[in-house]
C-alpha cells in the first residue's frame, strides 16, 4: 500500500502532505475536490484515499459513496476539522477506515497510513486463507467439509467414470443437481453435454416429445422434426430431476431405454440408438412410492443401481460457515455490495436455524440480507423474521421424529457448549466450569464441533 491520493481543497495542505508522504516512501497524487479525485482514481490506482470531508463540487462523503458503488478497493481515510467530527464519524459508518482530526501532527497521518497498511495486509492474508480453505473443501462446484459430505465426495469419485445409472436422493435444496454435475465432470463423458430436465415441471402431454423428440406431423404443433433431450445428451449425461413425478406411461418407456439404449421419437416407426449416462434424482421415498404403486418397481431397481444420498444441512452444520463465506464473496461481486462479515448474533441465528430449505434457503437468505444491509457487517435485523423467531435447535431435534440418541446428544452438547462460551464471552476455563467438564475435554469438543466466532 504505497500509493496515496490526497484530496483537499486547501492547496497548502496538499503540498505539505505530498512532501511528507513522499519523504516516507509513498507515491502521492493530489486533487482539489472529489471530481478531480475520481478522474485520477482509475489511472493512478491508489491504495489509500486521504480525503477532506467538506469540499466544493464533490465532498468527501460523496466521493466515498462513489468509490464504494464502483467497488474500488482503496482504503479511505477522512480528514475533518473539529466542527466536522460528526461527519467524519458518519463517513466511517459509511465505510471509511479511519479519520484524522485537523489540525494534525505529521506523525498522526503517517501512523494512520501504517495502521491502514497493517489492516490491508491482514485482510489479504485472511482472504488468502479463506481461498485456501475453499480449495481444500471444494469438490467441483460443491463446498463442504463435513465428514458425511467428504464421504459422498469419495463415493462420487469412485463411481463417476462408470456408465452405471445413479439415483441421487435428498431433500429439496440440498444440491442434488450439483452432485449430478460433479459426477459428469469427473467422468470421461465431461466432453459431452450435461442436460438437465425437471420431470415435474413439464406438462405430461409434452414430456414424451421433450425427452425423445418427434417427427414432423406427429401432432398438431409438430411443424418440423425435433431432437429430444436423449439425443442432446448423446455421449454425455442426462439428469432426470424429480424422477418421482414421471407419469407411469413414460416410466415404461424410460425403462425400455435403460435396458435397450434405444429411443423412438413420437410419430416415428424406427428406433434410434443412443449413448447416454442417466442420473436421476428425487426428494421422494421411491421405495414407498413403489409400494403405493405410484412408481414402477422394475424402474426403481433399474435406477437405483448406485444410490447417493445428500444429507440435509441441519445434519452437517459444520458446513454452514464455509457456505456463508462463499455466498457472501460471490454476492459481493454479483450484487456489487461490500459486506465484509457479520456480527456474533447474526452468525448464531444462521447456525442454529434448522434450514428446512437446506442450502438453497441459506443462499437466498444471505442474498436477501446483503441487499438489505446498511453497513459492511450483517446484523440480526438484516435476517428474515423466521430466523429470529425460530425455535431452539434442541427443541427442533426433539420434535423432528429423530430417534437416534447419538445424534440428539451431539446437538444438545454443542448447543450447551456454545451457550457457555457466549455467557463467558469466550473464556474457556470459566465455560468448562459452567459445563462441569474438564478444560481439556472442552478444548477437544470445541475442536470436534468446529466452534468459532463466538
Amino acid at each position: 500500500m504505497r500509493r496515496v491520493l490526497v484530496v483537499d481543497d486547501e492547496e497548502n495542505l496538499r503540498l505539505v502532505l505530498r512532501t511528507l508522504l513522499r519523504r516516507h516512501g509513498y507515491e502521492v497524487e493530489c486533487a482539489g475536490n472529489g471530481e478531480e479525485a475520481l478522474a485520477l482514481v482509475d489511472a493512478f490506482g491508489p491504495d489509500v484515499v486521504l480525503t477532506d470531508v467538506r469540499m466544493p463540487k464533490l465532498g468527501g462523503m460523496e466521493l466515498l459513496a462513489t468509490l464504494k458503488a464502483k467497488r474500488h478497493q482503496a482504503t479511505v481515510i477522512v480528514m475533518s476539522a473539529f466542527g466536522n467530527l460528526d461527519l467524519a464519524i458518519e463517513a466511517m459508518k459509511a465505510g471509511a477506515y479511519d479519520y484524522v482530526q485537523k489540525p494534525f501532527k505529521p506523525d498522526e497521518i503517517v501512523l494512520a497510513l501504517k495502521k491502514a497498511e497493517e489492516r490491508e495486509l491482514l485482510r489479504r492474508e485472511n482472504q488468502a486463507l479463506r481461498e485456501e480453505i475453499r480449495r481444500e473443501h471444494r469438490f467441483e462446484d460443491i463446498l463442504a467439509k463435513s465428514a458425511s459430505m467428504q464421504a459422498l465426495f469419495r463415493l462420487i469419485a469412485k463411481v463417476a467414470d462408470h456408465k452405471t445409472t445413479v439415483l441421487v436422493t435428498g431433500e429439496s435444496g440440498v444440491g442434488k443437481e450439483l452432485v449430478a454435475r460433479a459426477i459428469h465432470q469427473r467422468s470421461s463423458r465431461r466432453g459431452g453435454a450435461f442436460v438437465a430436465v425437471n420431470c415435474g415441471a413439464i406438462p405430461e402431454n409434452l414430456l414424451e416429445s421433450e425427452l425423445f423428440g418427434h417427427r414432423k406431423g406427429a401432432f398438431t404443433d409438430a411443424v418440423s422434426d425435433r431432437r429430444g433431450l436423449f439425443e442432446e445428451a448423446t455421449h454425455g449425461t442426462l439428469f432426470l430431476d424429480e424422477i418421482g413425478e414421471l407419469p407411469l406411461g413414460l416410466q415404461v418407456k424410460l425403462l425400455r431405454v435403460l435396458e435397450d439404449e434405444k429411443i423412438r421419437k413420437v410419430g416415428d416407426t424406427k428406433d434410434l440408438q443412443v449413448d447416454v449416462r442417466i442420473i436421476a434424482a428425487t426428494h421422494r421415498d421411491l421405495a414407498q412410492e413403489t409400494k403405493a404403486r405410484r412408481f414402477r418397481e422394475d424402474l426403481y431397481y433399474r435406477l437405483n443401481v448406485l444410490h447417493l444420498h445428500v444429507p440435509p444441512l441441519r445434519e452437517r452444520r459444520e458446513d454452514i460457515p464455509l457456505l456463508i463465506e462463499h455466498f457472501m464473496s460471490r454476492n459481493n461481486v454479483r450484487l456489487r455490495t461490500n459486506v465484509r462479515g457479520m456480527d456474533t448474533e447474526a452468525r448464531r441465528l444462521l447456525y442454529d436455524y434448522a434450514w428446512p430449505g437446506n442450502v438453497r434457503e441459506l443462499e437466498n437468505t444471505i442474498e436477501r440480507a446483503m441487499v438489505l444491509a446498511e453497513g459492511e457487517q450483517l446484523v440480526a435485523a438484516d435476517l428474515p423474521e423466521r430466523l429470529r423467531e425460530a425455535r431452539d435447535p434442541v427443541e427442533l431435534q426433539l420434535v423432528s421424529g429423530e430417534v437416534s440418541i447419538k445424534k440428539t446428544v451431539r446437538i444438545i452438547e454443542e448447543v450447551l457448549i456454545r451457550r457457555a462460551l457466549q455467557k463467558t464471552r469466550g473464556n474457556r476455563t470459566r465455560a468448562a466450569e459452567l459445563l462441569e467438564i474438564s478444560h481439556r475435554a472442552l478444548l477437544y469438543k470445541i475442536k470436534d464441533y468446529e466452534i468459532r466466532d463466538l
